[in-house]
C-alpha cells in the first residue's frame, strides 16, 4: 500500500484537537487550532505513522487512501 492523500474528514464528527495525531507523526500533522495535513509531505515514507495516527484518533476524521 502506498499512502497518496491524508485528509480530515469531519462529515460525522469534529477534530477536538487533541494533539495525539501530532504527537505520532508530526512530519505529516499539526494542530494549531484544528488538525492540519502538512502539504509537499511524501506520505509514502510515513505509511505507518499516519495508519496509526487514524487508529489512535479518537473521534475517527483521519482518512487517508
Amino acid at each position: 500500500m502506498s499512502i497518496k492523500r491524508v485528509w480530515l474528514d469531519e462529515s460525522e464528527n469534529e477534530c477536538i484537537s487533541c494533539s495525539a495525531c501530532e504527537d505520532i507523526c508530526p512530519e505529516v500533522f499539526s494542530v494549531p487550532d484544528k488538525m492540519v495535513v502538512k502539504s509537499g509531505v511524501d506520505y509514502s515514507k510515513y505509511e505507518a505513522e499516519i495508519m496509526d495516527a487514524a487508529e489512535n484518533c479518537p473521534v475517527e476524521v483521519i482518512k487517508y487512501e
